[in-house]
């Protein structure tokens, strides 16, 4: 399976450690569900909005605007996908043990390197720092970094399309089934908690 890691920091923006996880458990997924599969054939629902994230909708062609990408606030690196035809569904987690923590030393050199009077050295520094664990992350085994769980597949359905209405106060083209109804108007979320306060 090869993945252009070029092209995934181009979507993204740049290359730093979540989005080397990213990268690494859309790659666990695809040998889970197989190559790239057709659209909106394979789910992902994951529990965090964080860098790796991108990756995933990049890599896995599942995105929030075919509805094959859900967030779950949970705030953890875990990731799960769901393959429709034959609703296989996996749960990737990011290993706990999957790095060591930064040593004190390491943490200096990073809270260093980000500081906004950082000097061009100490930039360097915690650019190396943060190279060394993208390149650990990319080129450990896979199984040093997730663990694959097999879960009870939630197949959500699939994108629906809503006609658009115009909310009566601010004339915004909204989806109908987003639209509240008060006193006889129909009103966007936005306008609706406007008219409720007054």
């Amino acid at each position: 399976m090869s993945i252009d890691i070029t092209q995934v920091q181009a979507f993204h923006g740049h290359m730093c450690p979540g989005l080397a996880i990213g990268i690494r458990v859309a790659e666990q997924a695809l040998l889970e569900m197989g190559e790239r599969p057709g659209d909106e054939e394979v789910v992902a629902v994951v529990e965090t909005d964080n860098c790796a994230v991108d990756a995933i909708q990049f890599i896995t062609g599942c995105t929030f605007g075919k509805g094959n990408l859900i967030h779950l606030d949970y705030g953890k690196s875990a990731f799960r996908f769901i393959r429709r035809r034959d609703g296989k569904a996996i749960r990737i987690r990011v290993r706990a043990d999957a790095w060591k923590p930064l040593r004190p030393d390491e943490e200096q050199i990073a809270a260093r390197g980000r500081a906004t009077d950082a000097g061009e050295v100490e930039k360097q520094e915690a650019d190396h720092l943060r190279r060394q664990r993208i390149e650990m992350i990319l080129n450990a085994p896979l199984s040093d970094l997730v663990e694959v769980q097999i879960i009870d597949p939630v197949i959500p359905p699939r994108a629906r399309i809503f006609n658009s209405v115009a909310c009566d106060l601010c004339g915004e083209k909204t989806m109908e089934i987003r639209l509240r109804r008060l006193d006889g108007k129909l009103y966007c979320a936005e306008c609706f908690e406007q008219v409720l306060k007054g």
